[in-house]
């Protein structure tokens, strides 16, 4: 029986054998929620270290088409994540979507700015002189809040007014910091608590801009494909989906 017993694989087992740390580039709009959700996962897995870098997709994408030392990638859209499997640095098997996110209009709370009555057109008022948006050349967040202005019919009046945060995690740094008067960023970090007693804002109309699906994928690169899939497992598991809701994240069959 002892000779049956050792030749059966486990998953737990295969957990301790493997190298046990799990890289992971995740978009900066995740890192309020994922570093919640980390903490879970970690006390869930004591044996799996978990190292989170944030950044734009779009530049983690270039990064990873280099090979660059990740083993999971979450990114803020599912085109991205596509890419790799289509340039076959990863398998269409280890791909999948975990949540759909949203944009917002955000000013301090100081603001005089009636952002929740005005809407898109708050960033008419002639109290805006910069507007902050993360960078849409590589920030999915970016491109939502530029076809956002453009299906409400402001982009032309404001474009010049536009500063570009190299993530949306940044375009919101700069309304905090006074480097702007607005910004549009996502709905989590608006939720988060370094945030959400420090200003108002209005939630941008779900027809006016494309819906934000998120997804991620496990690069075949990746040191331990066990301890990846656990952790992409987690984050789609309903401890992962409560905390990502908490933030404002839908989930992808709603």
């Amino acid at each position: 029986m002892s000779a049956i017993l050792a030749g059966l694989w486990y998953p737990d087992a295969a957990l301790a054998a493997e190298p046990s740390d799990v890289r992971v580039a995740a978009a900066a709009d995740l890192k309020f929620a994922l570093d919640e959700a980390a903490d879970l996962f970690r006390a869930r897995h004591p044996n799996i270290k978990l190292q989170i870098t944030y950044g734009s997709s779009g530049n983690f994408y270039a990064q990873l088409s280099n090979h660059a030392p990740f083993d999971v990638f979450l990114s803020a859209d599912v085109d991205y994540p596509h890419r790799l499997v289509r340039d076959g640095l990863a398998s269409e098997g280890d791909e999948f979507v975990y949540g759909v996110g949203r944009i917002v209009i955000w000013v301090p709370r100081s603001s005089s700015i009636d952002v929740e009555k005005l809407g898109m057109q708050s960033l008419l008022s002639p109290d805006v002189r910069k507007i902050a948006i993360a960078n849409p050349r590589h920030a999915p967040y970016g491109r939502a809040a530029e076809a956002a202005m453009q299906s409400m019919g402001v982009y032309k009046q404001v474009k010049d007014r536009l500063v570009l945060g190299d993530t949306v995690l940044q375009a919101g740094q700069f309304v905090e910091s006074g480097s702007a008067d607005i910004g549009i960023i996502s709905r989590s970090h608006a939720l988060a608590p370094s945030l959400r007693d420090k200003g108002r804002f209005w939630e941008v109309p779900l027809d006016a801009y494309p819906r934000r699906v998120q997804g991620g994928v496990i690069l075949s690169w990746a040191q331990s494909r066990s301890a990846a899939a656990a952790l992409r497992d987690f984050i789609m598991g309903e401890e992962g989906r409560t905390i990502l809701r908490r933030f404002g994240f839908e989930s992808p069959e709603e």
